[in-house]
């Protein structure tokens, strides 16, 4: 079996989209002056769907959502050549010849999202050619099914977060994560702000359910350490990305200074990067996202690298490249679960894009054990809302 092709197309989408709130959710932008919508650069209303096929017929999907165009440059132009013409089950080389030969202008970001979803349609692909899902080829089912939480709660008006958390609690969820709309720009009113949509969703969901914070790296250092004693109160899981993901030594001081655990790894990449976040314990709970770490082969070293250093695995955005590597490792007690609902920020995309994730039943998703490969095809029904790029 040799690789014949590499065909990568980007969705953009032009249908209906919610438009921007103020304090929707904070982010890295929010400490730099500027006009307008300041997580328009974190919204992601376009994807690289990457399609690898051999000379037998098989045909593995993968994908990447970071930064869609320019990923899709890198796969023609630099990464299909040095995979056309392999073996797709030699899924280690071919990720050591792609990274290593970027490694002069790639090793992080949209180079290694890029050589994600190639390694992600390889694991795919072998699954297929083996009639097998993914997650036996990692090592089988470890868990009955797996607990996964609501993920959405961006900050709007407060009834409307208490209805929509209530929402999750009577779909069967025992855990869901909100946004914080406020940071260091807006100072103390700010933080009673965030104090206050909190309170409004604990008053909802009580304290036998779990709630996360997300920051998305809208905070500082300085701002994080302020509000955190004000935090613990409401006995989060965890606070999540509180300052960029560059500031290893901030998270590792926030992660000593509190008893809220410190969660990210959303913006880190390969099991060197995951290296220093453990080696520093500046997380407790690792996010990487599998189409951005370096695919499917990287993840699987980054999972048994955090249950040597007891850290779990909790992979952003859940979607079956995530669900499969959730399911296969005892790592990773959990997954995250983005809500099917109107094009928003864009992680949604995927279920416009792909059909054949799995839908939460009472909190909780399963894996077919007879769909080989990651189960997913794509979607015709929504063709006519994209922009697609050959």
């Amino acid at each position: 079996m040799k690789i014949t092709r590499i065909r990568a197309r980007v969705f953009e989408w032009k249908g209906r989209t919610v438009p921007p709130q103020a304090h929707f959710c904070a982010n890295a932008m929010d400490q730099l002056w500027s006009r307008g919508d300041t997580m328009g650069t974190f919204r992601f209303h376009g994807w690289t769907v990457v399609e690898v096929e051999t000379d037998d017929g098989h045909v593995g999907i993968g994908n990447v959502a970071l930064a869609p165009r320019i990923a899709k440059q890198i796969i023609d132009q630099y990464l299909a050549p040095l995979v056309i013409g392999q073996d797709p089950f030699d899924y280690e080389y071919l990720w050591q010849r792609m990274y290593r030969s970027t490694l002069a202008w790639g090793r992080k970001g949209v180079a290694m999202a890029a050589i994600s979803a190639i390694d992600i349609a390889l694991w795919d692909l072998m699954g297929k050619a083996t009639g097998r899902p993914v997650f036996k080829l990692l090592g089988g089912r470890t868990k009955e099914k797996i607990p996964c939480y609501a993920s959405k709660l961006y900050r709007t008006d407060l009834a409307e977060m208490q209805r929509e958390a209530q929402s999750y609690l009577d779909q069967g969820f025992s855990a869901m994560k909100m946004r914080f709309g406020y940071g260091p720009k807006d100072g103390p009113a700010g933080v009673r702000q965030n104090l206050d949509s909190v309170a409004a969703v604990r008053e909802v969901i009580g304290y036998d359910v779990d709630l996360m914070l997300e920051c998305y790296m809208g905070w500082n250092l300085e701002y994080a350490k302020r509000i955190l004693p004000k935090l613990e109160r409401y006995e989060p899981r965890w606070l999540e990305e509180p300052v960029i993901a560059d500031d290893i030594d901030g998270y590792a001081e926030l992660n000593q200074l509190t008893s809220i655990p410190i969660s990210g790894g959303e913006h880190e990449f390969t099991s060197y990067g995951f290296r220093q976040l453990l080696d520093k314990r500046a997380v407790s709970v690792i996010q990487y996202d599998t189409n951005r770490v370096g695919g499917i082969t990287a993840a699987h070293k980054v999972n048994a690298l955090a249950e040597a250093y007891s850290v779990p695995v909790i992979p952003h955005a859940g979607q079956m490249h995530n669900y499969h590597l959730t399911m296969s490792t005892l790592a990773s007690p959990m997954s995250e679960f983005f809500p099917v609902h109107d094009v928003e920020v864009g992680n949604e995309l995927f279920y416009y894009i792909f059909e054949g994730d799995p839908t939460p039943q009472n909190g909780f998703i399963d894996l077919d054990e007879h769909k080989p490969g990651l189960g997913l095809t794509l979607s015709e029904k929504y063709l006519d809302q994209f922009n697609i790029i050959e």
